[in-house]
């Protein structure tokens, strides 16, 4: 390493730092994907249901979107560098755990160690780009820390059937692990430190708190809603839980002398718009991928590596397109992009209303590549957006809260999306088998493992068992028809969002949106 010391100097220093936080964004990114395409081998191996793959979904998105806000405060007050290599190095020791996990229970604590370190890591890729570089390049430099998160999204995939079908699925989280040292040699090597300077040095511990709180009792609540009952004593109790303590997170934070979320940021109105993309393309994304995951292997019959690949023109699309959008971004502002993106989303979206059990590749191809331009327009240009919007001394917390509304809208997808998927499979397995004698016990039993039916209906008869593979195959596909028509309308209506809020033309420090905060502070004063 010594020998490429030289090599280092003022005129590509940010370069090679672009180059170590992407290095680090491959790898959380990585494993977003690679952990789909498993699904199916999981819940074979571990017998876990429906709400339990969620969860191994959940639990990390919720720990990651939980600790985002606080990753990046971290980063500010304790410097960027310093907390981006210790995230990494939870990320890599919770990785090796999952990778010998002998349950389902310790398999999705894992995940939640794990997106520890995913928010500790997150928040830094995009605050120390952020600043290192200046407004005008600013688009470029995101652009291309998008389109490496595409490769990773593209590979994964792939990368992750390859593995899952010829090794283990426990292999592909020790995959981690040697990407875990590259970006640390990479980080210590290139990324300078950085902090806020501006800040008296104190964490919102009683913001961390009650946030925590709020959001973990209402995606629990999303996520075992039908499992237990929407109206029963725990959903209630959860649903309450949920709302007070995300009222007292507002409380807490308006009153903090140095809040975890600065409110006056959303004052911002491109601010706000571009975190409310965030979530809305989040949420239409994960839940996409989540599903269409579990049909192709369960429904069509692909095995894990066929699956990846069929996912690689949605994922490759995000690779070609999120540079070019960057650069767009820094020439003509990110509004449009973002609204034709999230229009491209949901009609992708739109499509995939139309799948049956026989559907062939075909049908998917179109939509998959509609989706990855779509994700491409919209990401590059909405983090530009927000990052832009707002100084760049609290550019980690910005990150952070961004990264946040991205994760709480993947979560919410998965969680939502599986909350309406299970009631209208439950409906329409009970449609399709009434008269066969089912008790409705082994119903809920098959819908909380719809894709492998048959399977649980052990040594039945085999005309019956046929029959209810059948009609359990449909249930799938019809409810999951249903979530691409819920994903679908929240798509378009991001759209809308974005032309109303995000501000025309480009974004830059100390112009157009930052005269926008600077303006309502002043009246706020």
């Amino acid at each position: 390493m010594t020998r490429l010391l030289p090599t280092l100097h003022d005129g590509n220093r940010r370069w090679w730092t672009l180059g170590a936080m992407c290095f680090a964004l491959f790898m959380v990114m990585l494993d977003n994907t690679v952990v789909n395409v498993a699904l199916p081998s999981i819940q074979r191996e571990l017998r876990a249901s429906l709400a339990g793959l969620e969860w191994t979904v959940n639990a990390y998105t919720l720990t990651f979107a939980v600790l985002l806000v606080t990753g990046g405060r971290l980063g500010d007050i304790l410097g960027r560098r310093r907390v981006f290599l210790a995230g990494v190095v939870v990320f890599a020791a919770s990785s090796a755990a999952i990778g010998v996990s002998p349950n389902q229970a310790a398999l999705v604590a894992g995940r939640a160690v794990q997106g520890v370190g995913a928010a500790l890591m997150m928040p830094g890729t995009l605050s120390i780009i952020s600043s290192v570089f200046p407004p005008e390049e600013r688009g470029r430099a995101i652009g291309t820390w998008a389109g490496v998160s595409g490769l990773a999204l593209a590979i994964g995939p792939v990368v992750g059937g390859a593995l899952t079908e010829y090794v283990s699925w426990r292999a592909i989280f020790f995959l981690n692990l040697p990407v875990a040292v590259g970006a640390i040699v990479v980080t210590l090597f290139a990324a300078p430190e950085s902090r806020d300077e501006s800040t008296q040095h104190r964490i919102d511990y009683l913001g961390i708190a009650t946030l925590s709180l709020g959001l973990s009792a209402l995606v629990l609540a999303l996520v075992e809603g039908n499992a237990w009952g929407w109206g029963s004593a725990r959903i209630v109790a959860l649903l309450v839980t949920a709302a007070v303590g995300l009222a007292a997170f507002v409380v807490v934070e308006r009153r903090a002398a140095e809040p975890m979320v600065d409110f006056r940021f959303f004052r911002s109105r491109t601010f706000l718009g571009a975190n409310a993309v965030a979530f809305i393309v989040s949420f239409a994304m994960l839940a996409m991928f989540f599903f269409l995951a579990l049909y192709m292997q369960n429904i069509l019959g692909y095995s894990a590596v066929e699956a990846g690949v069929r996912f690689l023109p949605s994922t490759l699309m995000i690779i070609l397109v999120a540079p070019i959008a960057g650069r767009l971004a820094d020439r003509i502002g990110p509004r449009w992009l973002i609204a034709v993106g999230l229009s491209l989303v949901g009609t992708a979206m739109l499509l995939l209303t139309g799948l049956r059990v026989d559907t062939g590749y075909g049908h998917l191809l179109p939509p998959f590549m509609l989706m990855g331009v779509g994700i491409a327009l919209t990401m590059s240009p909405m983090s530009t957006a927000a990052m832009n919007s707002v100084a760049v001394e609290k550019a980690g917390v910005a990150s952070g809260i961004l990264s946040m509304n991205r994760m709480v809208g993947g979560t919410f997808g998965v969680a939502a999306l599986g909350a309406l998927f299970q009631h209208l499979a439950r409906n329409r397995l009970g449609e399709l088998l009434a008269g066969s004698g089912l008790p409705p016990s082994l119903r809920e039993e098959l819908v909380r493992h719809l894709g492998s039916a048959q399977e649980r209906m052990g040594s039945a008869d085999p005309v019956l068992a046929a029959r209810v593979g059948r009609a359990a195959s449909e249930a799938f596909v019809y409810a999951l028809s249903g979530g691409m028509w819920l994903s679908a309308s929240l798509a378009f209506s991001g759209a809308v969002v974005a032309l109303l809020l995000i501000a025309p033309g480009r974004i830059g420090h100390g112009s157009g949106d930052t005269r926008e905060l600077a303006a309502a502070e002043t009246f706020a004063g």
